[in-house]
């Protein structure tokens, strides 16, 4: 049998390249997309106001810890606010490898429109947002569900985020957070119990993950730092790679199939606890 194969977005850093590398390691093939291939490339990255600037990871380095596991690496630039340059990264995957069996929509907007108050927040930056978190993802499913489904096997895996669930302690700029970030969000969670219904006698996986608090570098180039995180008890991006995986692959994440959203934190410290 064929070596198996995630598609990964937002893989050049954080959790997606963390994520590539743990597949990776469970012999998997990946195929990787992001705005960021090489070291050093400028993006946009302001949650608060436009801020383009390099930060650290690329694909090229996620790629080249995942070769090491024997993991045959296919990256694609993309850009999910440009849903066509999506979509032929896929059909480049499925051209290269012949299969997709996991999704990991991972990738999110990055730029202004995410933290602004609900009277401050532009329509354009709004549709920006609703873009690259609602209908891209929408728009690979559409394109790699049918595939999964003829082989009766595969997993759609969502990133999601806890703001879409909680009220706001405060307006975003005051430690809180806004309304169209959590509503791209909380339009994403409502996918996967639509694929369920529609798909109930299939043997495929559809889970929506929230990672909880985790410092990334594009929060870093937002102005959080680790004393700021340690309030928060971020969550090491591995533990969410873990539970990611183990979604898609073990037979005990079966149990948690009819979740609405998947907790990761609390999953990993369970199951982990369990296994210790």
């Amino acid at each position: 049998m064929s070596r198996k194969v995630a598609f990964i977005t937002g893989a050049s850093r954080g959790i997606g390249a963390v994520t590539a590398i743990e597949f990776a390691k469970q012999g998997y093939d990946l195929a990787l997309t992001a705005r960021t291939v090489k070291e050093g490339e400028e993006n946009e990255y302001g949650s608060w106001q436009s801020t383009t600037t390099a930060l650290p990871g690329s694909l090229e380095a996620t790629a080249e810890q995942a070769r090491a596991y024997g993991a045959d690496v296919l990256l694609i630039r993309s850009d999910i606010l440009d849903t066509d340059s999506v979509l032929a990264a896929a059909d480049q995957a499925l051209a290269h490898f012949g299969r997709v069996d996991v999704l990991f929509n991972n990738a999110c907007y990055q730029g202004p429109g995410n933290m602004q108050r609900v009277l401050d927040v532009e329509l354009e930056q709004a549709e920006k947002v609703y873009r690259g978190n609602v209908l891209t993802p929408l728009a690979l499913v559409k394109k790699l569900l049918p595939g999964m489904l003829e082989r009766n096997s595969g997993a759609v895996i969502n990133m999601v985020s806890g703001s879409a669930l909680n009220d706001p302690p405060a307006p975003a700029d005051e430690g809180g957070w806004g309304f169209v970030y959590p509503s791209s969000k909380a339009a994403l969670i409502r996918m996967m119990p639509s694929l369920r219904v529609e798909h109930k006698d299939s043997a495929l996986r559809f889970f929506s993950v929230e990672p909880g608090f985790v410092l990334t570098e594009v929060m870093k180039a937002n102005g959080f730092d680790d004393k700021i995180a340690a309030r928060f008890n971020p969550t090491p991006p591995q533990a969410i790679a873990d539970i990611v995986f183990w979604l898609a692959s073990s037979e005990a994440a079966l149990e948690h199939h009819h979740r609405a959203v998947i907790f990761a934190p609390q999953l990993h410290k369970k199951l982990f606890a369990e296994a210790s």
